[in-house]
């Protein structure tokens, strides 16, 4: 019996059909190979979209675009191979702290990250603000430098998942980008084909996340750890909110002074937070901690030890870039221009919404509109107040760091919507944490 056709396929998933694994392997096989088109692939989306997969076809679906690629070995390591994954937010610098400190710990962890879109910063960008750093590295490279130090901070492999990859660019010029299942499948195919036997999955919810409520992330957490359990991965999600910015910086070279100075021990309460949830979660995971509790601790320890500065120094030289930023961040590029936003009434933040303030920062150069455009490391935003705060007239509630004057007052304009006041008390954000998995 010869395998079902292309337009078999789609008319059975637009009925609301379920394809089996080896029917969804085939399917993507012949795209990544050209004899299936965009737009009977793009017709199948549409489909998705509207008909939604099962448990079994989003599992299949992800390990089929596993294979469409090369995958990372790590014989001879002697380390627990750890991954993490955000969908995306405002001032999300985490990765800058997490993956030295867990390196310290015992761990090995290749963190592959991807550039910044729209209001969302990107990892990659961020480092490259540190002078010289490169991101991108050969595999044999990057294998060796965590058989070394235990950690790598790179760019995605054009080597995995090239199915994904094709994938994705074809979903955002056909309205496809958001369904569940496509969404999760992207992210795991990425994540179990870098190796990692334990995945810490940050998904984000507010105004400067993908998904605005927390039950929304809450359907894409649950699928994301199924589809982990269901490769044989430890998996965990944490959710989290993205109503205000994480920390304080929202632009690369101020996202990266303010990751170091977290590291060394400073840095904005909710941004350390984040990283022992989410390292707490994966030291247990990977067995390097009995518990929680003892992780956490851990962590703290490695970081107030400088154990975790002295790793990220390694990386930095490792990937080319002037290691002596960790030290003196003073060597990043900065702003010629800062001035402050300030309270027009005195009263309690209301909000300091992080889709807001993102917009804000892309308009002064801190990210791209289009992946081709260019990026200022220099610019951006640092927050001075934030949900529950008491501010007084006059009092600054943010720093823009602007390459021009003008851009600075455009700036300033923009936060006027991202920035509310009330003249009655307002509680402070609740950054609790949820844990699924």
């Amino acid at each position: 019996m010869s395998a079902p056709s292309a337009v078999e396929l789609i008319e059975r998933k637009k009925r609301g059909g379920e394809l089996t694994p080896e029917e969804l392997r085939g399917f993507l096989a012949g795209y990544v190979s050209g004899e299936i088109r965009d737009y009977q692939v793009a017709s199948w989306l549409m489909a998705v979209c509207w008909r939604g997969m099962t448990e079994r076809e989003t599992l299949a679906l992800t390990e089929a675009m596993v294979e469409s690629g090369a995958t990372l070995e790590w014989p001879g390591l002697d380390r627990p191979t750890v991954d993490k994954h955000s969908t995306g937010g405002v001032g999300d610098k985490t990765s800058v702290v997490l993956v030295p400190l867990m390196a310290a710990a015992g761990a090995a962890f290749v963190k592959m990250s991807g550039r910044g879109l729209g209001h969302t910063g990107g990892t990659l960008d961020k480092l490259e603000a540190i002078p010289g750093f490169r991101c991108e590295l050969p595999l044999d490279k990057m294998r060796a430098q965590v058989l070394r130090i235990g950690a790598a901070l790179v760019g995605q492999s054009g080597d995995l998942v090239p199915a994904d990859k094709k994938l994705y660019a074809l979903r955002d010029v056909t309205g496809t980008v958001d369904s569940i299942p496509l969404i999760a499948g992207s992210i795991m195919s990425k994540k179990l084909a870098g190796g990692a036997r334990s995945i810490v999955l940050d998904v984000k919810w507010g105004s400067g996340a993908f998904m605005q409520t927390l039950d929304e992330a809450r359907v894409l957490a649950r699928t994301l750890v199924r589809i982990g359990e269901g490769a044989g991965r430890s998996t965990r999600a944490v959710l989290s909110s993205m109503r205000q910015p994480l920390g304080r910086a929202v632009g690369n070279a101020l996202e990266i002074r303010e990751a170091i100075d977290t590291l060394r021990g400073g840095g904005p309460a909710d941004l350390w937070a984040l990283t022992l949830e989410l390292g707490a979660q994966l030291l247990e995971m990977s067995g390097l901690a009995p518990d929680e509790a003892t992780a956490r601790a851990r962590l703290t320890e490695l970081r107030d030890s400088g154990a975790g500065s002295r790793v990220l120094e390694q990386l930095i030289e490792a990937q080319h870039g002037d290691p002596r930023v960790v030290e003196n961040p003073d060597i990043l590029p900065a702003a010629p221009v800062v001035r402050p936003f300030t309270a027009d009434a005195e009263g309690w933040i209301e909000a300091a919404d992080a889709r807001g303030i993102g917009d804000a920062a892309l308009a002064l150069g801190a990210g791209r509109r289009t992946k081709d455009d260019p990026v200022d490391p220099a610019v951006g935003i640092v927050v001075r107040a934030r949900i529950g705060d008491r501010v007084q007239a006059g009092q600054p509630l943010a720093d823009i760091h602007a390459r021009t004057d003008a851009d600075a007052d455009a700036a300033i304009e923009r936060l006027r919507t991202a920035f509310a006041l009330s003249t009655a008390e307002v509680a402070a954000a609740d950054d609790s944490y949820e844990t699924i998995g």
